[in-house]
């Protein structure tokens, strides 16, 4: 690595007192901490350029009591563990504003190996699909076996919701028992989950998307751990965790964080301080063993499974500056590599704060991109709205003309729902024109957009009375299921023209610079119709959406800058040719993308 550091810590009955030794060229110990609990050591080592790979052993003494005969005698007592150095092999593919992200819930989305569904010596042994709220079975061979369904879609990345052990017991919340399937309360870092088939299962499905052409972001979980992680059975230290006199949950807010100019400490404390809930227990950003605990894990992940990007949980939690250490190592290591954050916020500054920004603040985030939550409001407000001075197609207007906030705003991940959120096609009262237009402004916008599992079919539902209800299975994914959505034989009509919509915007996408690099243009939302274009010196796209109950004409002089040039166009959703740039008939309720030439 190009960091010759390395931190190891080392666990074991009464450590305290040993001596550490280790015998291997290029290897060599800089320091030994002995730590609040006498069962831990934690050892810096350095790593020489020129040392080869291979395993060392690890020799610990120390003088202890032992029993001879009758008789204690005080004895040197040795152990040594073996430890291996691996060849660095891993080369990173960047995830940018050309790919196209979509996001599966593995334990939802099929099941590959129905052996490895339950084990009874883990803390929650259930598997029932007949129930929503505990794990159905879904694994990574089952995503893995479905890798050519991703391609045909027009997907060039897979965002996985966590993969690592969660072996947490079930929770009562609101009522009902409910599985850690999610993946978000972590109990091991460097075991992915047996449920989802281990280790080797997720290493194979990163090398079988890679020859698929496929890129993995994985989920990423700094801010807590499962309340049932090993380390917490046996802490190194008490601050190893946030620690309040009484319980101290966080605010959910971002604005204690935000607010430089009339905040306080109290209320900025219990937001970055306080736990998420009580059975994820809040790690201690400013203890400096946990976080080379955590950006080591960080970057072993990387080489280990040889995934191409990260995606953060709950980043606005985290402490700030530790982030930006996070950040700093993987990008040293990794340059170019796609982290982005998910900050659920309602305003643009708010959203700008936590990324690479163009703010004049004291704090500077090194984050290369957050999830755009703030677009992501303004789509749901844009496609329910009536249109009017600053409502409906305003909104997305509005919204995009505050990208100067931003560093690269081409690198905000965009998106019309995840696995927190109300189903996309329920929360468009299941119109299936607004259905249209929210993808094609997806797939034609500025940023990195993501897809989450079944929006393709869509799939519908809101988050009542759980988030349950919308992360139920994909059908076909399980052995006997009644429909299997994976082909065109088992969709409705509707469900495959929404999945043929999906596939024609995003393969076009994939080999469009305008829609992937290209500068976006705006024109002021007018009569209800929104007009925009991508264009980049050899391509331009051009977008036209109505919000109108009637069909209009749309006079084009107005957009004459960006039409220079231009005697014609292609409907790249229909395919027809656009022979008159003059004037343009423009459909109630519609959209149109229009390849210029």
């Amino acid at each position: 690595m190009k960091n010759p550091e390395l931190q190891l810590m080392v666990y074991g009955k009464d450590l305290k007192g040993s001596s550490v030794a280790i015998n291997y060229p290029g290897v060599s110990i800089r320091q030994v901490y002995e730590v609040e609990n006498v069962n831990y050591l934690f050892v810096d080592l350095y790593i020489a350029p020129e040392t080869k790979a291979g395993t060392f052993q690890i020799e610990l003494s120390k003088t202890a009591p032992v029993k001879r005969g009758k008789k204690m005698v005080e004895e040197q007592v040795k152990t040594t563990r073996t430890y291996e150095l691996k060849v660095r092999d891993q080369h990173p593919q960047e995830i940018n504003s050309k790919d196209f992200i979509y996001l599966v819930l593995p334990d939802r989305f099929s099941n590959g190996d129905p052996s490895n569904d339950k084990f009874a010596d883990m803390a929650d042994p259930e598997s029932n699909r007949d129930n929503p709220y505990l794990r159905h079975g879904g694994d990574l061979l089952g995503i893995q076996n479905h890798l050519d369904y991703f391609t045909e879609l027009g997907v060039t990345t897979l965002w996985l919701n966590p993969v690592i052990e969660n072996n947490q017991p079930q929770t009562n919340e609101g009522g009902a028992m409910r599985s850690a399937y999610h993946g978000y309360g972590f109990t091991d870092h460097y075991a992915v989950d047996r449920r989802l088939g281990g280790n080797a299962a997720y290493k194979n499905l990163v090398d079988a998307a890679h020859v698929k052409g496929l890129k993995i972001m994985q989920d990423a979980v700094y801010n807590h751990v499962g309340i049932n992680h090993w380390i917490l059975r046996d802490m190194p230290m008490k601050n190893w965790l946030t620690q309040w006199d009484t319980y101290t949950n966080t605010s959910y807010r971002d604005e204690p964080v935000v607010d430089l100019t009339h905040g306080n400490q109290s209320d900025f404390q219990v937001q970055q301080s306080g736990w998420f809930v009580p059975f994820l227990p809040d790690l201690n950003h400013h203890n400096p063993f946990v976080t080379k605990y955590l950006i080591q894990h960080a970057l072993w992940t990387v080489e280990y499974f040889g995934i191409d990007g990260w995606r953060i949980d709950t980043y606005q939690y985290n402490d700030l500056e530790f982030m930006n250490q996070c950040n700093n190592a993987l990008l040293e290591e990794y340059p170019g590599m796609y982290i982005t954050g998910e900050n659920s916020v309602q305003q643009v500054i708010s959203q700008a704060y936590f990324t690479r920004n163009n703010l004049y603040i004291p704090y500077k985030s090194t984050l290369p991109s957050p999830n755009d939550f703030v677009l992501f409001h303004a789509t749901n407000a844009a496609l329910n709205e009536k249109y009017d001075w600053g409502k409906g197609f305003n909104r997305w207007y509005t919204t995009l003309a505050m990208d100067l906030v931003y560093e690269n705003p081409n690198l905000n991940m965009t998106f019309l729902d995840n696995h927190d959120m109300d189903r996309f096609y329920s929360v468009i009262g299941e119109n299936f024109q607004k259905y249209k237009q929210g993808v094609a402004f997806l797939l034609t916008t500025r940023g990195v957009p993501q897809l989450y599992y079944g929006t393709e079919i869509l799939t519908k539902n809101f988050k009542n009375p759980s988030d349950a209800e919308v992360r139920r299975d994909f059908p076909g994914g399980w052995p006997g299921d009644k429909e299997n959505k994976f082909t065109a034989a088992g969709r409705t009509a509707q469900e495959n023209e929404a999945f043929d919509f999906v596939k024609k915007l995003a393969n076009f996408r994939k080999n469009s610079p305008a829609l992937q690099t290209g500068k976006l243009t705006q024109f002021l939302p007018l009569d209800g119709i929104y007009v925009y274009f991508r264009h980049t010196a050899e391509e331009s796209v051009m977008v036209i959406l109505s919000q109108n109950e009637q069909a209009k004409t749309l006079d084009m002089k107005r957009f004459a800058e960006r039409l220079g040039g231009f005697t014609k166009g292609k409907n790249v959703l229909d395919g027809s040719v656009v022979a008159d740039l003059k004037q343009m008939a423009v459909p109630a309720m519609s959209v149109q993308v229009i390849e210029l030439n």
